[in-house]
């Protein structure tokens, strides 16, 4: 038995890198998949149905189940018609993974409004709106659900010629934040995701070796995910995981490793990974609770 038998995801931009490998191991876990890629390039050009198609072929290549949706995030039409490919095609739905994005990188004072725009259309506005339909769907089905929302370093910590990128992926952690709040007395667990990861996205960032490759693996981050969708993790929300090469790091008012093993071993096992960050939730720092109305 898998760890998530009988649940059903959506996974936004997952035609290839960190969305490709969460919907694999969500997959490999039990859990029935929309695979959602509009097929563009990464700077949101383009589009087309393989990547989305692909995915879903090694899914049921594997003996999993599937279905691929190609609208964009930041459609809001194409938000609601991801929901109703689930419901329709697996008749409920229990996940969401919020990883769809795109980079147009510059220097501030270079950067145009279009550039500053689309950036924000498509990670900030486009995880509200798949958000926004997800969410209604989970508060009628009445039993709770897992929301993961990908951020970035860029946006906590900061990084040079990402003021578009930054911004929005702040926006996203700040959201996450509230909401998680929100979806305490209904079992909603948030979260946030701030991965590194070797990708398509990242591929002209980050040196060129086997070794990179291997460390940084978009595999190496997917665990972490897939546990937090599990029912172990029902009680944790509203935190800040950066994740990247077998380290898991709780980020607070400062950046705590939770869980680490050598970056050049094999990805963690959901259990393993689950196990490891479990042991040391007591010392975490204590989440506010929300204000009595």
């Amino acid at each position: 038995m898998g760890h998530l038998d009988g649940k059903v995801a959506i996974v936004t931009g997952a035609g290839g890198g960190l969305g490709r490998a969460h919907a694999l191991l969500l997959a490999h876990e039990g859990a029935q998949v929309v695979v959602n890629d509009l097929g563009g390039d990464r700077d949101g050009t383009g589009g087309g149905t393989s990547m989305a198609d692909g995915v879903v072929a090694e899914i049921i290549a594997a003996g999993g189940q599937a279905v691929a949706h190609y609208g964009s995030v930041s459609d809001n039409d194409a938000a609601a018609g991801m929901v109703a490919k689930a419901v329709d095609s697996f008749g409920r739905l229990d996940i969401l993974i919020n990883n769809a994005g795109i980079l147009r990188d510059k220097s501030f004072k270079n950067m145009t409004d279009a550039e500053w725009d689309i950036v924000i259309d498509v990670h900030l506005r486009g995880t509200y709106l798949v958000t926004k339909h997800v969410w209604q769907h989970l508060l009628a089905q009445g039993q709770g659900g897992r929301i993961i929302m990908t951020s970035s370093t860029s946006g906590l910590i900061g990084n040079f010629g990402q003021t578009n990128y930054g911004a929005a992926k702040a926006g996203i952690a700040g959201f996450m934040r509230v909401l998680a709040l929100e979806g305490m007395k209904n079992g909603i667990t948030v979260n946030v995701l701030a991965p590194a990861a070797l990708s398509r996205m990242t591929e002209d960032l980050m040196p060129e070796s086997p070794e990179v490759a291997e460390r940084l693996a978009p595999e190496k981050v997917s665990p972490a995910v897939v546990w937090l969708c599990t029912d172990s993790a029902a009680k944790v929300t509203g935190r800040q995981f950066c994740v990247s090469g077998n380290r898991v790091s709780l980020l607070s008012w400062q950046v705590n490793v939770i869980a680490e093993k050598n970056a050049l071993e094999a990805p963690w096992g959901v259990s393993e990974i689950g196990d490891a960050i479990s042991a040391t939730i007591e010392q975490w720092p204590k989440l506010l609770k929300p204000m009595e109305v």
